[in-house]
């Protein structure tokens, strides 16, 4: 257990890690590519497309041939296909790299979501937010080193040596995790025989209840995406900040997120998953509330922590509770929603801005956390404790 909870923690963190280390060269591969603005916006939309097409088709992978070889070979396809876009030349050539980045992107995530679901299962504790954290730290650390790269290096050796590491990574960790085995789920209690109409009343409940589940994360990945594009210029143009300040808007949003993750497990042992669903969405409703329209800086930072901490432990809660319900699918199909809330969220927030202003478009944050919070609370009887 302890062999495969280390493999699956180091291709969370891969994740993370590999990930943050592109988005830091965008600016570079944007000069090398000559790519206008709106070009290189479509091109980006390649790792979207790639990863919301690449989930569900992920679930149906991992049902066939089992989590842990498929999300070696997503470990693998990530590491190599982030080495493609300093070699391209146009935002064309970019956007058909990116799709397959996406790809690996998409399958990683469901990959090692539904692994982590089975070996939480098999423990018996809560223990998904660990390994959410790890997926924050391995952003951190890789846009850390990004940073101090940068200057140093080509984006083509930066990527190409991140590259090399994370198939060094995913060699060690896959060995580990291929050698773990599957652990073994706690025995279930009967369910109905197949075929019968109380078979196909439950497979509906479960699709209905999944599908909630994705709806949850979605109102709250929505933040997220939100915040990364939007913070800066919100502390920037509505209170008059520094760069610099504005600058720590995201970043001391992210750290609170991460915080939040790392004791997360803590969390869920004394509150339990309904109630932390519940506490997490109002907690970051009332944080984002205080974010938007906060008279100053400090107190929109204040509101960007308290945003973090509640919005840290939901995803991985709901990610968990639809694995739990239906499997690699059912990770698949919540990922996909939740995806989308993380996509949606910068673009709704542009033009909500451009109709009122950017604090008001803010506010949709908080509407959002807060709808999941009422969500979560009509689902409170479904959600399953330990997961």
């Amino acid at each position: 257990m302890r062999q495969l909870r280390v493999a699956l923690t180091a291709f969370f963190a891969l994740d993370g890690f590999v990930f943050a280390g592109w988005v830091v060269r965008i600016p570079d591969i944007k000069d090398q590519t000559g790519a206008s603005p709106s070009a290189l916006g479509v091109a980006l939309l390649g790792v979207s497309a790639g990863a919301v097409v690449t989930m569900t088709l992920t679930g149906r992978l991992c049902q066939r041939f089992g989590n842990h070889p498929v999300t070696l070979a997503a470990g693998v396809l990530l590491a190599v296909s982030v080495a493609l876009p300093p070699h391209t030349h146009s935002a064309a050539a970019l956007g058909a790299v990116l799709l397959v980045f996406g790809t690996a992107f998409g399958a990683i995530n469901v990959a090692a979501n539904s692994a982590a679901v089975d070996l939480v299962a098999a423990l018996g504790r809560p223990v998904m937010p660990s390994f959410h954290a790890a997926f924050s730290l391995g952003g951190m650390l890789g846009a850390g080193l990004g940073g101090l790269v940068a200057g140093q290096l080509s984006a083509a050796r930066h990527l190409a040596l991140l590259a090399g590491l994370g198939l060094v990574i995913a060699a060690v960790a896959g060995r580990a995790l291929l050698a773990a085995g599957v652990p073994a789920r706690p025995a279930a209690g009967a369910e109905p025989a197949a075929g019968t109409g109380a078979a196909g009343a439950m497979r509906g409940r479960v699709r209905w209840l999944v599908v909630v589940l994705g709806f949850v994360a979605l109102c709250t990945t929505y933040g997220e995406g939100a915040l990364a594009d939007w913070s800066a210029l919100h502390l920037r143009e509505s209170l008059d900040a520094s760069t610099g300040v504005a600058a720590a808007g995201y970043s001391v949003f992210a750290l609170a997120m991460t915080v939040g993750r790392l004791t997360g497990s803590a969390m869920l042992q004394r509150l339990g998953q309904a109630r932390a669903l519940i506490a997490g969405g109002a907690t970051a409703a009332a944080g984002m509330l205080l974010a938007s329209l906060a008279p100053t800086v400090g107190l929109a930072l204040t509101g960007f922590v308290i945003t973090g901490l509640g919005l840290a432990n939901v995803f991985p809660i709901t990610i968990g509770q639809a694995g739990a319900l239906a499997g690699p699918r059912g990770v698949a199909a919540a990922s996909t929603l939740g995806y989308g809330g993380m996509l949606a969220g910068p673009v709704a927030i542009g033009f909500l801005a451009e109709w009122f202003s950017l604090a008001t478009a803010l506010t949709t944050v908080a509407l959002l956390s807060a709808v999941a919070a009422v969500t979560a609370y009509g689902l409170r009887r479904t959600v399953q404790p330990g997961v």
